[in-house]
């Protein structure tokens, strides 16, 4: 059988592919598909990443079948699945874009009459990191489970804080020191559940949305060391359980 391999950010340059196919005996596992790539790639048993199958995330012992598409999640800069509703409807409002955010207007859209307080979180490109200069930064996703993750995330916010709305937005592409790479807003009567759902969410999307960052500084280039998944979600490195 035949399955689609994804890397993500460093894994990416270490196997030297975006995507490749890889052929597999029938019954393979996730375990199988691992100790097949770490021959080429040793930074996959050492990581502590992640893996996703048909973007969803998936144990050492999941059984892979033909086509599948698997992804290979280091530990994301921007984990573990979240039960509950996935539904977009007027509460919720989830974007991935490659255009500059104007948070202005969207937080003008967010207000409602019944809001007694809007929280926006407001992530900017500084112009140093651990004492070098900053000159860009690039960010990538595996799109289609980082849209399914974040509105995940929106509607547990909503149910778990009792806030009316959540609008999250994060930039992807080149970014300049200075732009907006991710907007939360947050609309509630009350400003403790805002307050409380915008600071849980951002935490909580650096360490559950596949989004990665590389950063270009004047003496170098570096994917920017991610948050360590959850426990008993990293399928290599010290925090992953054994074949």
């Amino acid at each position: 059988m035949n399955v689609r391999v994804l890397p993500f950010g460093i894994l990416k340059e270490s196997l030297g592919s975006d995507a490749f196919a890889l052929e597999l005996p029938r019954g393979a596992t996730v375990a199988d598909l691992l100790a097949r790539l770490c021959v080429q790639a040793p930074a996959i048993d050492s990581l502590g990443i992640a893996v996703s199958v048909n973007a969803e995330y998936a144990d050492r012992q999941h059984l892979l079948r033909n086509n599948d598409e698997v992804g290979l999640l280091p530990p994301v800069s921007g984990g573990a699945p979240f039960s509950g509703s996935s539904q977009t409807n007027e509460t919720v409002f989830i974007r991935l874009t490659r255009d500059p955010i104007q948070a202005e207007s969207l937080v003008a859209a967010a207000k409602q009459g019944e809001d007694g307080a809007v929280i926006v979180f407001d992530g900017i490109v500084r112009n140093n990191s651990r004492g070098r200069k900053t000159l860009y930064l690039d960010y990538e996703a595996y799109e289609e489970m980082a849209r399914k993750q974040m509105n995940e995330l929106a509607c547990q916010a909503i149910t778990r804080f009792e806030v009316r709305n959540v609008a999250m937005i994060h930039r992807l592409g080149r970014l300049q020191v200075g732009e907006t790479s991710v907007l939360i807003i947050v609309s509630s009567a009350h400003r403790r559940q805002a307050y409380e759902a915008s600071r849980w969410l951002i935490d909580t999307l650096k360490k559950t949305v596949p989004i990665w960052k590389k950063e270009t500084f004047a003496d170098g280039a570096v994917w920017a060391d991610g948050e360590p998944f959850p426990p008993g979600y990293a399928v290599g490195g010290d925090d992953g359980p054994s074949s």
